[in-house]
């Protein structure tokens, strides 16, 4: 008999506001995050029937106005989350990695509120609403799950708009780059050299500064030999020590 995914392993912290503490994902937490997505999409599986699409950098996953029907698993890629303003600008809210969740948004309404445009190429489930209800009614399991998954959104939610709100332009940007060198980690990949899927522009659009301000606060990393770039490419970081990294930020924070 299929098992429900393991979630004795919750997500370690990461990077977090107020006290500016990060801890990077050990060997363990990955490989225990990499069963659990597995066990995830075998659940899902198991009970439905994922509609699976390959998807492409700038592609849609769904608009906003959209009526709502299905939630989304990223299976592979980078996907960014997109609200339009008052004043018509796009505003980046949101950020999903390999196993996230997407779509929440339309639950309330009946429709997406957001734009999901993917970063890379990738993979997306979509399961329908309905039917995953369903499905839930017989399968507690697969309740837990999705209680799970709006749990995290919740809480990764509310600590963005904690960082936002208490931290340095400075510190924002170095926390940005914890917070994706940790969810990389967590995913089994590299966090010595990253590539930021996001311009200095969409950075500075989703952290709440200016495209300048990005870009002076990655000029002083990068002076203080915390992060490097490469030549190629300036969305290619390394981090060769992310204590550094970490120590940076609470120096900024206790400012």
């Amino acid at each position: 008999m299929l098992q429900a995914a393991d979630t004795s392993h919750e997500l370690p912290p990461m990077a977090c506001a107020g006290n500016a503490v990060a801890v990077r994902p050990q060997r363990d937490d990955s490989a225990a995050f990499g069963r659990q997505i597995a066990q995830t999409l075998e659940l899902l599986t198991s009970a439905l029937v994922p509609q699976r699409r390959l998807v492409h950098a700038g592609d849609s996953i769904y608009q906003a106005g959209q009526p709502f029907e299905s939630l989304y698993i990223l299976n592979s890629g980078f996907v960014k989350i997109v609200n339009l303003s008052a004043d018509g600008r796009e505003q980046v809210v949101g950020l999903k990695f390999r196993g996230d969740w997407m779509g929440f948004d339309g639950i309330a309404e009946g429709c997406h509120g957001c734009d999901a445009v993917a970063m890379d190429t990738g993979e997306v489930w979509a399961i329908g609403y309905d039917a995953l209800l369903a499905a839930c009614a017989a399968a507690p399991a697969l309740l837990k799950l999705l209680h799970e998954a709006m749990g995290r959104e919740i809480a990764h939610d509310r600590g963005s708009l904690m960082s936002v709100c208490t931290l340095s332009a400075e510190a924002r940007v170095a926390d940005f780059l914890l917070q994706w060198g940790a969810s990389m980690a967590l995913r089994g990949q590299r966090t010595d050299a990253i590539t930021l899927r996001m311009t200095r522009a969409e950075i500075g659009n989703y952290l709440g500064m200016a495209l300048e301000t990005v870009s002076r606060a990655l000029s002083r990393l990068a002076r203080e030999k915390i992060i490097d770039f490469v030549e190629k490419g300036r969305r290619d970081v390394r981090i060769a020590d992310p204590q550094a990294l970490t120590h940076f930020l609470q120096r900024c924070a206790a400012l």
